[in-house]
This record gives C-alpha cells, sequence and structure tokens, in this order.
C-alpha cells in the first residue's frame, strides 16, 4: 500500500500508484482534460494551461498534466472557474493564430479547432494579432512545410525534435509576444540539421508543421494520356492507411488498399516489398563480403560495423552528425529508391514502356522519403528514379477526393513483375524487421539451414525497447563460408534518433562491438514514421506492429530469396547480387554534411 494513495475527482474516490498525474488519474474515474502540450511520447511541459483543473484549498488553477496527486486530494475539473479559465486560453490562442481552418491542411485533423468547437469559441473577445504580426511560411523543404502563422508555442516539435530524435533543428527564441518557434539562425528547415524525420508533423497539433504535399501532381499524371503512372506502397502503410479511412488501429488492409490504388487510376500497382527483399540478397551479401574482407583477407580497409541504410532520415541524421562513420553505412539504396530505379529500367523494357513516359509514385510512411528521392544522386535510371512521394495521408485524401467507399471495396492483388514479396520484406516496416530479414537470408546462405529460432521469428530484435542486441552463432557452415565457423555474429537495432545516437556515440568510445546494425529514424521504425496517420502513441505503435508480424506470418513465403520475382531479375537481368548492373542501379554513396 505504500506506493498507493487516493484523491477525489468530482466527488468520485480513486486510488493511484505515487507519482501519477492528476490528468491521468482523471482518466481513470472517466474524466477528459483537455490538452495541447501534453503528449505521452514526451516529457511533461505544462506551458499551455488548457489542462488547468481546481484543487480544493488552493487558491491557483493547476495544470493536470504537471500536478502529482496527493493523498487526500480534492480535485475538481468541471467548475465554472475552470471553464472560463479554459476558454479564455484557447480565445487567447486564437487571437494570435491564423484561424483560417476551411484552407488549412490539418483542417479535421487539428486540437485546437476541435477545442475551439467544443467550447464554442463563437465570439472573440480578444484583438485579432494576426494582421499585426510578421509571420512567414517556410516551403523551402521538399518535405515539411513550416508555417508560423499557426503555431500555438506549445513546444511539442521543440521536445519531439530534442527528446525522440535527439537533432534540436528547432528552438524556442525570444520572449514574451516576440516568442517564437524557430531554426539555427532563422533558416529555413532545409537549411538546417533537418532530419525531414517528420516526427514533429506527427505532434504538431495544429498545421504549424505539415508534410508538403504532391496530391495535386499525381492527379495531373493520372489524367495525363500519355504517361503511365505506376505506384508502389511501403510495408507499413497496409497497417496505418486503416486509421483514416474508418478501421482501427493496427487493421491489415492491404487488399483494399491495392483495389484503392487501381480506381485511383494507377496503371500499375506494385509493392515495395519486392524491392525489400531485393535489399535483403543486396545488402545481405555486402555484409558477408565483408565479413571476409575483415576476418580472411585481413583488409584494413573495411568498415564494420555494417549500418543499413533503408531509413532516409537515419542516413541525413549520419551525414550531420558522424561524418566520419559513412563508409560504416550498407552502400544498398532503400526499397524504395531501388524500386525507382528498376521501374524506369527493368520494368519499363519488359513491359515495353518508353521511360520517359513512367511517372513513378510512391507511398510511404515517411516524410524523409520526399527528400530522399530528390536527392541528386537518385537518378541511376537516366531520369529521377521516383518521381512523387505521397505519405499515407496523403493517400487516403485521394481516397476520400476520389469518393471511394473504402470499407466496401473487395480485396485485390498487386500486379506481378514487381509486385510479389515474402513475409521478410514485410516486416521492414518494424523496427528490427530489416535485420531479422536480413539474418533470415544470411544464416540460409551461410549454413544451408534456416536460421534457429522457432517459426523464423527472431524475437530478441523485435519489441519496442529502444536498443536491442542479438547474436547468432555460425556453426558448420557450407565449404565457401568455412571461414565464419564458429563466429558469433553480433548484431544491433536501434529505433529512434536518440537511440542511434546511443548507439553511434558507444561504437566512437569504441564500447560497442557488433557486426551489424539496423537504424531506424522513427520510434517503432517506419510503422511510426513521420507520414503515418494522427495521433500516434506507444499503444498504436505496438498494435501497428503487431499487424505486421501477423502478416508476416501468414505469408506462403517469409525469407527473401525464395521470393521468385527476386530469382527472375537477377537471372534475367541483374546477374548477381553485387554485379555489375546492381552496383549501378542498387547502390549508392552519402556525402557529409555541415552540422550548423
Amino acid at each position: 500500500m505504500g506506493n498507493k494513495l487516493k484523491i477525489t475527482i468530482n466527488g468520485e474516490t480513486v486510488e493511484v500508484e505515487k507519482g501519477t498525474s492528476i490528468l491521468d488519474a482523471a482518466k481513470q474515474v472517466g474524466v477528459i482534460i483537455p490538452t495541447l502540450c501534453y503528449h505521452k511520447d514526451l516529457c511533461v511541459a505544462g506551458n499551455c494551461r488548457v489542462c488547468v483543473v481546481e484543487i480544493a484549498g488552493q487558491k491557483r488553477l493547476a495544470a493536470a498534466c504537471a500536478t502529482p496527486c496527493e493523498e487526500g486530494m480534492d480535485v475538481l475539473t468541471n467548475t465554472h472557474k475552470v471553464r472560463n479559465s479554459r476558454k479564455h486560453i484557447i480565445e487567447l490562442l486564437l487571437s494570435e493564430h491564423n484561424a483560417d481552418c476551411t484552407s488549412c491542411y490539418k483542417n479535421g485533423n487539428c486540437e485546437l479547432q476541435l477545442l475551439a468547437s467544443e467550447y464554442k469559441i463563437m465570439n472573440q473577445d480578444f484583438i485579432h494579432l494576426v494582421p499585426f504580426k510578421n509571420y512567414t511560411v517556410d516551403m523551402f523543404s521538399p518535405s515539411i512545410i513550416k508555417d508560423d502563422s499557426k503555431c500555438i508555442r506549445c513546444q511539442r516539435c521543440v521536445r519531439t525534435c530534442a527528446e525522440l530524435q535527439s537533432v534540436n533543428a528547432l528552438t524556442m527564441s525570444y520572449k514574451g509576444e516576440h516568442a517564437k518557434i524557430t531554426t539555427f539562425f532563422e533558416k529555413s528547415m532545409n537549411d538546417v540539421v533537418c532530419t525531414n524525420c517528420g516526427q514533429c508533423i506527427n505532434h504538431c497539433p495544429t498545421g504549424a508543421l505539415v508534410e508538403k504535399n504532391y496530391i495535386e501532381e499525381v492527379w495531373s499524371a493520372i489524367a495525363d494520356k500519355n504517361k503511365y503512372v505506376v505506384v508502389q506502397t511501403a510495408p507499413a502503410v497496409r497497417v496505418g492507411l486503416g486509421e483514416e479511412l474508418g478501421f482501427d488501429p493496427g487493421e491489415r488492409v492491404t487488399g483494399k488498399m491495392v483495389a484503392a490504388l487501381k480506381r485511383l487510376g494507377f496503371d500499375a500497382v506494385m509493392d515495395t516489398d519486392f524491392t525489400a527483399d531485393l535489399t535483403i540478397m543486396e545488402e545481405g551479401t555486402e555484409l558477408l563480403t565483408r565479413l571476409k574482407g575483415a576476418l580472411v583477407d585481413k583488409n584494413p580497409d573495411i568498415k564494420l560495423p555494417m549500418a543499413t541504410s533503408c531509413s532516409p532520415g537515419w542516413i541525413k541524421f549520419i551525414e550531420h552528425m558522424y561524418p566520419d562513420y559513412l563508409g560504416n553505412l550498407s552502400t544498398c539504396k532503400s526499397p524504395q529508391q531501388m524500386f525507382g530505379a528498376l521501374v524506369k529500367t527493368y520494368y519499363a523494357k519488359a513491359r515495353k514502356i518508353e521511360p520517359d513516359k513512367i511517372v513513378s509514385v510512391s507511398i510511404m510512411p515517411c516524410t524523409a522519403k520526399k527528400f530522399e528521392a530528390s536527392r541528386p544522386e537518385m537518378h541511376d535510371s537516366g531520369y529521377r528514379d521516383v518521381d512523387y512521394v505521397l505519405t499515407t495521408r496523403e493517400l487516403a485524401i485521394m481516397i476520400k477526393q476520389a469518393g471511394i467507399d473504402f470499407m466496401k471495396l473487395n480485396d485485390m492483388h498487386y500486379d506481378r513483375l514487381m509486385g510479389e514479396s515474402t513475409g521478410a520484406g514485410v516486416i521492414f516496416g518494424a523496427t528490427g524487421g530489416v535485420m531479422e530479414a536480413a539474418l533470415r537470408t544470411a544464416y540460409e546462405l551461410v549454413t544451408g539451414r534456416e536460421v534457429p529460432f522457432e517459426n523464423l521469428n527472431i524475437n530478441p530484435v523485435r519489441g519496442m525497447e529502444g536498443v536491442k542486441e542479438a547474436s547468432v552463432k555460425i556453426e558448420k557452415p557450407l565449404s565457401e563460408w568455412s571461414f565464419l565457423e564458429g563466429v558469433e555474429l553480433r548484431c544491433a537495432v536501434a529505433h529512434g534518433l536518440v537511440n542511434a545516437k546511443k548507439v553511434m556515440d558507444a561504437i566512437k568510445a569504441g564500447k560497442a562491438n557488433y557486426h551489424f546494425i539496423e537504424f531506424m529514424a522513427c520510434p517503432g521504425g517506419c510503422l511510426g514514421g513521420g507520414g503515418q496517420p494522427i495521433p500516434t502513441s506507444p499503444e498504436i505503435r505496438k498494435r501497428r506492429a503487431e499487424a505486421i508480424y501477423a502478416e508476416d506470418a501468414g505469408m506462403p513465403l517469409r525469407k527473401s530469396h525464395q521470393n521468385p520475382e527476386v530469382v527472375k531479375i537477377y537471372k534475367d537481368f541483374l546477374g548477381k547480387p553485387l554485379g555489375e548492373k546492381s552496383h549501378h542501379l542498387l547502390h549508392t554513396k552519402y556525402v557529409p554534411r555541415k552540422r550548423y
């Protein structure tokens, strides 16, 4: 009982753990207290004051999110004083807010708009200050739009960038009426150490931070009879899209998503999971080649540990923060970019379509993919490999615009040639998935046997722990891999850039000894990406992960090297992993960037 205490909320007694906030205690008795600056992913700030409550015996109202419960505390959440205070706070926020809601990208999914509706802010008692403010809109980034006129200075984005990502691209500057969220020397988001991960978008309660959308460009391409529009969908999209269209979090909507894309008018609907499988073939071969170079050839130029390169937010992070370790990155492009290069070469040739007539569109859970597609390195097909990147949210908007009743759609299958995939490709959407997929294939290629985990489920790399470690001992390898006999392959997985920083700092200090590391920029991996449905929370990410693994478990093929279309592309076009054509189309290099 020493860790329990009792308080009263609106006359109802509740028993809670010591340290529980009034906000969380209220939820246990069915009382909803409004918030704006609070978010489950972030530390408590208590600066918006929308969550104020009255505590018996105290003159001042208290912020429920930042006030811990005390024994015998008597809390009132619905007094005249509380309601008026909340209403005035919302009115004050609106006085400085560009409340042109009907033209706002977040219209209908804005927390401030919802509170204004609930509290019926019909008349403004305060002077509307927007015309007197010198607000700016930063649209230079290919991924993120920052609109100061819609910012309420809750600082969720600042805390997100610092606590979850350890990037600190955004900060609070100035004081009083001049206070604002800004960047280093007030530069554009495109010119600072921003990884384009979009986590600030996911955590912003208003339209101050949104993705740069390319919906109209894609509609125009679909309407152009001279263009052949190909779309690819990432693994995590199928477990997130339903949340925007009437399903509960964690519902798998793969077949309905394919059907919707075909109704939208795309000429070919294909699966990024195909190139996820292809990535495993290339990346796995690259890892084994590096191990041979280090263990047999004793080549001092071999860089270990090898780090994955699928997450463009992580790539930009290491380019800025750890440029001396760029040689440790796998040279593999991400599955999105491999797909883009192949669709304008291999696919174009097979379908007898001129590459310049192909418009390559990708549906991604990630805003950083927009930046990745715009990189100058991503033109190896002779064209821009991926023309447009849409987030999961943007696809949902298109489906609504088209008047498609998503819930009534019959399931359809991906088109063939670059639409076949395995369960290993699917799990790329969850943290640890790339590592698990790679181990399933690499171990079997080396030993001729399946990886020694029940049902191929490598549980040590699964879950939401920030940094996970696993090791696999190589025993009785095939003759060509005999040099790996007895080697214990040491692996690590990190998701969220704050955890990536921990691992990289340990490597830099000589305190970590790994062979292979998977890094994902976003919490939970791609399923928690900056382009996924809002809201996000630990519980929602967990349900999406469960859906990813359920999809994998139900696949007839669960190892990348079993994918018949991957086998075919090597036979007909690429030759072999790390071959000349693969090197040209599927691999790249990255560049060091300044921190300031």
